[in-house]
């Protein structure tokens, strides 16, 4: 029996309508994924400049909120585009963090994901050198930020081990290398929430350099393997060849004594 396949009946409006605006969000977020990244920037200067220099300037606290205006914005305007708006809110409870988080100092500095987030991206497409670059630069931003905002949160405490941002560095280093020597500890509650995510940032960065640097041996060995097999085929079509030319010559040779044995 022939079966009758209808044809393909036209859009339903509903997912044009979601089409639509799943390419407006997919747009906006291409076009401000960099600028972004800039104004991520700019905040963690402005925010270096508020831990480490003594008086704070009214400047550098317009620049460090004009900073949480854009995110907020971005946001906003993300969550408008998105076509199921609870669906995307759940998904994007991060993005709600860095927005949500201006009140905590120390905590500010998750809205610097967004640099991660560009990194993670181009590194995506880039090829294995770059990837290894990107790694070495997210590490060292992870660092300075996680000295920056460990300082930030213990500095005022009494009793507090870490004071200076020399301290802090050396902390920082420690822990995400996981070596914790243990003569500089947080005390705070909000220190120790950083320290937790400077280990499991650590250890990313780490899985990853092992993951590219074992991905790369793997590949080696591939190539030198595909080279010994060409080097092999090559070999084997030669000798092929030699002997189609042996019994070649064998046959004319063959029909030169059946001619001259005729005669």
């Amino acid at each position: 029996m022939r079966s009758i396949v209808s044809p393909p009946g036209p859009r339903l409006p509903s997912e044009h309508v979601y089409a639509e605006t799943l390419g407006k969000l997919e747009a906006w977020e291409r076009r401000a994924e960099w600028p972004l990244a800039g104004v991520a920037l700019i905040f963690l200067a402005a925010y270096a400049v508020e831990v480490l220099a003594q008086p704070r300037g009214a400047a550098v606290a317009i620049i460090i909120w004009a900073s949480w205006l854009v995110f907020a914005l971005d946001y906003v305007v993300r969550l408008s585009l998105a076509s199921d708006r609870w669906r995307w809110f759940y998904r994007h409870l991060l993005d709600l963090l860095i927005v949500a988080l201006p009140l905590l100092r120390p905590l500010r500095l998750v809205r610097l994901l967004i640099l991660i987030q560009v990194l993670q991206r181009a590194a995506g497409s880039a090829i294995r050198g770059r990837v290894v670059l990107y790694t070495v630069f997210g590490a060292v931003l992870l660092v300075f930020v996680a000295s920056l905002a460990v300082l930030d949160a213990e500095r005022p405490e009494p009793g507090a081990h870490i004071t200076d941002f020399g301290e802090a560095l050396w902390w920082s280093v420690t822990t995400i290398t996981t070596v914790g020597y243990g003569d500089l500890t947080p005390i705070t509650t909000t220190g120790r929430v950083i320290a937790v995510l400077l280990m499991i940032g650590g250890i990313t960065l780490v899985g990853s350099i092992t993951a590219t640097l074992a991905s790369w041996i793997v590949e080696r060995v591939s190539d030198d393997r595909a080279a010994d097999h060409a080097v092999t085929t090559g070999h084997i079509r030669e000798v092929l060849d030699e002997i189609d030319q042996l019994r070649a010559e064998v046959r004319q040779l063959n029909s030169r004594v059946g001619s001259d044995t005729g005669e």
